[in-house]
């Protein structure tokens, strides 16, 4: 523990090393306003999650899937539900994390003025024209809620509905194609679950 101490603070001393903290910092302070303002919201799932739960997972992703390389983008993804889902004015995330971070959450926020089914129509439309990395959260944000539905899928959901929202993840991915080969795959793997989870078994 004592060299473990001693390796951190010489990492701290370096201009690099302070440079990687206060970014790491920001995604923590990132992920502790995601809780605020997140406090009342949970999973529509039997089991209830806290929907941070959700935020963090689309934030591991993406930090997996970009080798840690962007943590605005991890920040992004932890605010990604910030202004559609809480209101939250897109300045108040800009002046707290920056331009960048709030240009992508606004890219990637439904216009809730719109009826739900022109919004996920617009979705499957505007996906080829994303950000690269607009395009890598939200297929991230899709991977976490498919497998959302096939471990807790919201209990009034029936199974045409829940395979109606798998084939429309799936229209949303193909215009995300090509973004990230590896989180490609986990969206297949999500979305093959999912289907799996209202088949009969043999």
């Amino acid at each position: 523990m004592d060299q473990w101490n001693s390796n951190l603070r010489l990492l701290s001393q370096r201009p690099e090393g302070r440079a990687a903290m206060k970014e790491w910092l920001q995604v923590l302070k990132a992920a502790d306003a995601a809780a605020r303002w997140h406090v009342h919201q949970r999973r529509k799932g039997p089991a209830e999650e806290p929907y941070i739960n959700h935020l963090v997972e689309v934030a591991m992703l993406v930090a997996d899937a970009t080798g840690g390389n962007d943590t605005n983008l991890v920040i992004a993804a932890l605010l990604h539900d910030a202004i559609e889902d809480c209101e939250v004015p897109r300045e108040l995330i800009a002046e707290t994390f920056g331009k960048d971070v709030a240009s992508l959450v606004e890219e990637v926020t439904d216009d809730k003025s719109l009826p739900k089914t022109v919004r996920k129509d617009e979705q499957v439309k505007t996906a080829p024209t994303k950000s690269s990395r607009a395009k890598i959260l939200k297929l991230a944000d899709k991977i976490s809620n498919l497998r959302a539905i096939a471990s807790s899928a919201p209990s009034d959901w029936s199974v045409k509905r829940r395979l109606e929202y798998v084939n429309w993840a799936r229209e949303v991915a193909k215009g995300l194609h090509g973004v990230n080969p590896k989180l490609e795959n986990e969206f297949e793997d999500a979305a093959m679950a999912a289907e799996r989870s209202f088949k009969p078994t043999l």
